[in-house]
């Protein structure tokens, strides 16, 4: 099958997040006026909800605002791994923070499965949630030995790990590490119910409600896009990307990263497990229930944001990948999610900065934001209300930084200086001739702006310099988006903002606005 045919396969999938089409929209209503709470909090991921639902249950009155939907951000498109194997990482932790500090990290992830089983339990939530054992598989014997390294680590830290030579999978493998008792499930069956106990005693979920700033006097006060105001002595920043710095440097401490994500019924039932490829490729795949029977999961092709060129040919690289790999039946849905992760690999949550007091983050779970996202939620209640967790010091926003990571944050802000100059010296395209469905850079006027013209042919032209910080925005081919290189803000076609830290649109004209 040649590539050609492929980006046609790719284009007649379902383009929607399987979680986000078998689930119901939620209705929550914009904030309408000036209101007074205990909390504020931005975000309504797996982190601001269950951050809302613990604290609202100590006695807080808590307000948690969303700029879009809840639960249809990353965690509405992530693959929904519950595990606290989150690749090869533990050797790396106790080399970098010291055996201490990695075992904080084992123990909260760890714990953050027993937290959503518990939760299943209690509020009888049917979200598909299964115990079942994680793997990390190689092909490719070089491998091996950092396998076996990361077994020994795990075991070291107190986690259920072996290693084994076979794996019932419908190709060979050199090796793989096994945790036993993870965990999968349906993220948005399981967070819609979450929500549904939030909203009473003065407590109160927001949609369609963007923050875009914060003041501080006596009191925070967390400004919208409504036009209204949030009033809380405490903050909590659980918006995936913190929008509001607070001098804490986050844009130069996370570096945006895309993945992307097939689903497929196959002929042939997998083992049941989740399954992450070592190699450089990074394959990982899991099944999931899927009306009367299964679906396979397949994602991979990890790049950083606006880095990765033909965004389509991801999802033709997939494919070709999972015909190899297993008996396609059918393909059913595409969707692509960004992470950010952080310049060590572990996540940042707790004060904003160190000299901050009552406004929280978290952030920077790379691609493990299901037990991250949970564990976040608990330390933050935990500080909020104990003035301490007992995992604060290895995801302490203001630790200090290990030598691997400190190259890593000269790396990345070189790569922003390159791309904010490189962005202003590109010329565009000189006209303004596209096929429909297509978008690129053009020149108009000396100027370069996005242009895009639609499936109806109207044409759609934005300002596309970053309402960020400035870096020039690139086309997205496979999500029809203009994508920043620097800090990972994602905007439509139309300049509505996606994602990211920006919190102003981009502004945006079409043909048809000159109709008389």
């Amino acid at each position: 099958m040649d590539e050609k045919n492929d980006v046609c396969i790719n284009k007649q999938l379902n383009s929607k997040s399987y979680w986000i089409d078998s689930t119901n929209e939620t209705n929550y209503k914009a904030l309408e006026k000036d209101i007074k709470v205990d909390i504020a909090i931005i975000g309504g991921g797996i982190t601001g909800i269950t951050t809302a639902l613990l604290l609202k249950n100590e006695g807080f009155k808590v307000a948690l605002i969303e700029a879009d939907k809840i639960a249809k951000g990353a965690t509405g498109h992530t693959t929904a791994y519950i595990t606290s194997q989150h690749d090869i990482i533990y050797s790396n932790l106790i080399k970098s923070v010291g055996i201490e500090k990695a075992k904080q990290y084992a123990d909260a992830n760890e714990g953050a499965i027993d937290f959503i089983e518990d939760m299943v339990k209690k509020y009888n939530i049917d979200c598909d949630f299964c115990r079942l054992p994680a793997y990390i598989y190689t092909t490719d014997e070089n491998y091996i030995d950092t396998i076996k390294e990361e077994v020994e680590a795990a075991k070291s830290l107190g986690i259920k790990a072996k290693y084994i030579e076979k794996l019932d999978l419908p190709f060979s493998i050199k090796g793989a590490l096994c945790f036993e008792n993870q965990a999968q499930f349906h993220p948005r069956k399981y967070l819609l119910e979450i929500a549904k106990n939030i909203s009473s005693n003065d407590c109160n979920i927001y949609e369609n409600t963007r923050a875009v700033d914060i003041e501080h006097d006596d009191l925070y006060t967390v400004i919208t896009d409504t036009g209204f105001k949030v009033i809380a002595p405490t903050v909590v920043l659980a918006s995936h990307y913190p929008f509001y710095d607070g001098l804490g440097l986050y844009f130069a401490r996370l570096r945006p990263q895309r993945s992307y994500v097939i689903t497929a019924k196959i002929k042939d039932e997998l083992p049941k497990g989740t399954f992450v490829d070592a190699g450089e490729e990074g394959w990982y795949f899991r099944s999931q229930k899927y009306k009367d029977g299964q679906m396979i999961i397949i994602g991979g092709q990890d790049h950083k944001t606006a880095h990765g060129g033909d965004m389509m040919k991801h999802y033709v690289n997939l494919e070709k990948y999972a015909e190899k790999n297993f008996s396609i039946e059918k393909f059913l849905y595409r969707w692509s999610t960004q992470d950010y992760i952080t310049i060590d690999g572990v996540p940042y949550v707790g004060k904003l900065t160190s000299s901050s007091e009552n406004i929280y983050v978290a952030t920077g779970y790379g691609e493990w934001g299901m037990t991250n996202g949970t564990a976040a939620a608990n330390i933050l209640r935990d500080i909020i209300v104990k003035k301490v967790s007992p995992y604060q010091d290895v995801y302490n926003p203001s630790r200090n930084i290990s030598t691997d990571g400190i190259k890593n944050f000269a790396k990345e802000n070189f790569d922003v200086a390159k791309q904010l100059i490189k962005g202003k010296l590109q010329v565009g395209q000189y006209n303004i001739e596209l096929k429909n469905d297509e978008g690129k850079m053009v020149e108009i006027d000396g100027e370069r702006y996005g242009a895009y013209r639609d499936k109806n042919g109207e044409l759609h032209i934005v300002d596309i310099t970053c309402t960020h910080i400035g870096c020039e925005l690139k086309w997205n081919s496979a999500e029809k988006s203009w994508d920043c290189p620097c800090h990972g803000s994602r905007f439509t076609f139309e300049g509505d903002i996606i994602e990211g830290p920006a919190v102003n649109r981009l502004n945006h004209y079409k043909e048809s606005d000159n109709a008389e």
